[in-house]
């Protein structure tokens, strides 16, 4: 069996939380938080890591905490 078939592969996910408040930036950054999933102070969601999501992250990431989690 291959060393990188799904049953052995790890996971990895990206534990974010937003750190600071989106009040006075741009909507779009607004709106990038709320399609995360992060809509108050200190919310804590947890995404796959995808270049979808690491673009979103990057977008915003003067206003979060992010962390890699394997699992």
């Amino acid at each position: 069996m291959a060393a990188n078939t799904p049953e052995t592969a790890v996971t990895k996910k990206l534990r974010v939380t937003l750190v600071k408040s989106g009040i006075g930036y741009e909507k779009s950054q607004k709106d990038t938080l709320v399609a995360l999933g992060l809509r108050r102070m200190h919310a804590t969601v947890t995404l796959p890591d995808s270049p979808q999501s690491r673009g979103m992250i990057q977008k915003v990431i003067h206003l979060l905490r992010v962390e890699e989690v394997t699992e």
